[in-house]
């Protein structure tokens, strides 16, 4: 099943083009919808839907422009902090259900085991518990990177977030199998494992 867009009774070309997919099951001499799925095909190479697409991003003229441009940037880095501090709850939860469901394994030391993408039921390869873009173990100008679990099953781990080559001066965050997050202010993971202060 596709689907078609119209404007005042006139088909509209659009770069979105999605489609969905049913699937039915016979029970009972009966016919029952099992699972819809729908998916979006994005042409990304398409030069007149890029066009299209940065025309939107660029800065709107408005009365809005009348303000200064905001130069206090301490909000913005302890929101940065915070969704890094996010990120690693969300890891850290991820590794307790992880090891609950797969107790041979126990923790994992492989993001993408934890990732989310896939078909199918979740396994000890793809356990579907966190997104893909954060299973990458790249998120928020961050590197994110799991060590340390020893021979399965695993009792403990290390979590790490350093800041990338394009986010210097920037905290390094750790965390353990305690789910205790800590940060150390010059930004190395080591230093942060062996005495970093406890994020609040």
């Amino acid at each position: 099943m596709s689907f078609q867009v119209a404007k005042n009774g006139q088909e509209v070309r659009t770069p979105f083009m999605p489609q969905m997919t049913v699937s039915m099951k016979h029970e009972a001499q009966v016919w029952t919808l099992n699972e819809i799925s729908v998916t979006i095909h994005v042409p990304l190479a398409d030069p007149d839907f890029l066009k299209a697409f940065t025309e939107k991003m660029k800065p709107q003229t408005g009365a809005r422009d009348t303000f200064p441009p905001r130069t206090d940037t301490t909000v913005q880095v302890a929101g940065s902090d915070a969704s890094v501090v996010a990120a690693m709850r969300t890891i850290l939860t991820a590794e307790v259900i992880y090891a609950t469901s797969y107790p041979t394994v126990g923790y994992t030391c492989a993001l993408s085991s934890l990732d989310g993408f896939g078909g199918g039921e979740p396994n000890e390869h793809q356990a579907m518990l966190i997104n893909s873009g954060l299973a990458s173990g790249k998120r928020y100008g961050f590197v994110f990177i799991l060590s340390g679990c020893g021979a399965p099953p695993a009792s403990s781990f290390h979590l790490t977030a350093a800041p990338n080559a394009n986010s210097l001066g920037r905290k390094a965050f750790c965390a353990d199998q305690s789910a205790v997050i800590r940060s150390s202010n010059d930004g190395n993971p080591a230093t942060c494992l062996s005495s970093g202060t406890t994020v609040q």
